[in-house]
């Protein structure tokens, strides 16, 4: 009979995969690493799109929009979307602080690519940082929560529109505002947290209605149609307003900054973001005790540290004296592109260094 019960409680909880992870879970778990291997190669496939289409028009960087003619560009579109209908699919099952974590694997996956494809150098504590986010990850996989019991898209509206998400998503918006319209053209091409706050901020109001509208369709091919509802559609617009949104931002951040620095980035406070908005909407953490609670934020934390070394080496190069960082230009490759004049700052003192030239001929005075 305790047998039967316990059979009984696991298929009523969407099945046991194993212990303490349920069926849904690991399909989310699933999905999400397919959508990590999609995205991270993405950034590659757009970045090299993007230098094509800026070596002969205004690039994205500049408010150009060249690259739309750019069919590289596309075949990199054409995989993100692969990957994030992946990444759609795996929060209609598992809980955003499953989800999107993983995202440490496409950071991996693009800041590889990008040294051997994009001769972005990756230094060798960049590798210790990506092992740090890969650890990171395990640590919060192995204690997330399961997903909650959702029986119609109506419940979710109900969630989104209490007191405390609704403060949440006026402050987003009230910030996102801020950094358009005031920051992004003072700011946007020197300082790389610009573009991705804009990011990062839509990204975390996109991934809740990302998970509202997959629960719906979820539900819907399971015989409870829920595209009656109008809350579906509403969640729908929302989706595809901040999507937009998140693409062009992320373009302009993609064609400006050295990938293998955006990626990492835009990873932390893309999730760090997400998951305080799950934590608000879904009230994620009410179903845990203070141990798995405390074990999340350490993994998180891990995942940080390894965003950071991968953000401070991002000037190292391997044989040249550390007191004097050099910047590779991020258009000098292999086809000649032209780089960028913007100027070298000392940390301490906010004063030009080198430009990226000189830069160049003193590494040629070294060898």
């Amino acid at each position: 009979m305790a047998t039967e019960a316990s059979t009984s409680a696991a298929v009523s909880g969407g099945g046991s995969w194993v212990e303490g992870m349920s069926a849904d879970n690991i399909k989310g778990l699933v999905l999400a690493l397919s959508s990590s291997f999609f995205i991270g190669a993405s950034f590659i496939v757009k970045k090299k799109g993007l230098k094509k289409a800026g070596a002969s028009g205004v690039r994205a960087g500049v408010g150009g929009y060249s690259y739309l003619y750019e069919p590289l560009w596309w075949a990199g579109m054409i995989t993100m979307i692969v990957g994030e209908v992946a990444n759609f699919a795996a929060y209609a099952f598992a809980p955003a602080i499953l989800v999107t974590p993983l995202g440490a694997l496409s950071i991996i996956i693009s800041a590889v690519l990008a040294d051997i494809m994009l001769k972005e150098k990756l230094h060798i504590f960049g590798i210790l940082g990506c092992v740090l986010c890969v650890v990171g990850s395990t640590t919060i996989v192995l204690h997330a929560p399961q997903e909650r019991a959702i029986e119609s898209v109506a419940e979710v509206w109900d969630l989104a529109t209490e007191p405390a998400f609704l403060s949440y998503a006026a402050i987003v918006l009230a910030a996102t505002f801020v950094l358009i319209y005031y920051f992004i053209p003072q700011y946007g091409q020197t300082h790389i947290m610009v573009y991705i706050g804009v990011c990062s901020l839509v990204g975390s109001l996109s991934v809740m209605s990302v998970k509202a509208l997959g629960i719906a369709l979820k539900l819907t091919f399971s015989g409870m149609n829920q595209l009656i509802y109008p809350q579906t559609w509403l969640f729908t617009i929302v989706v595809v307003a901040c999507i937009v949104t998140q693409m062009n931002y992320l373009n302009k951040a993609l064609d400006t900054f050295n990938t293998a620095v955006v990626s990492p980035i835009y990873y932390t406070m893309f999730t760090s973001l997400t998951i305080l908005a799950s934590v608000i909407m879904f009230k994620d953490w009410d179903r845990q005790n203070p141990t798995q609670i405390v074990t999340e934020m350490c993994g998180f934390v891990t995942i940080l540290s390894g965003t950071f070394l991968l953000h401070k080496t991002k000037d190292l190069v391997d044989g040249l004296p550390p007191t004097l960082p050099v910047r590779i230009p991020k258009h000098a490759d292999e086809d000649d592109y032209a780089a960028e004049g913007i100027p070298l700052r000392s940390a301490a003192e906010g004063i030009p260094l080198r430009s990226p030239r000189a830069a160049e001929s003193f590494r040629s005075t070294l060898l």
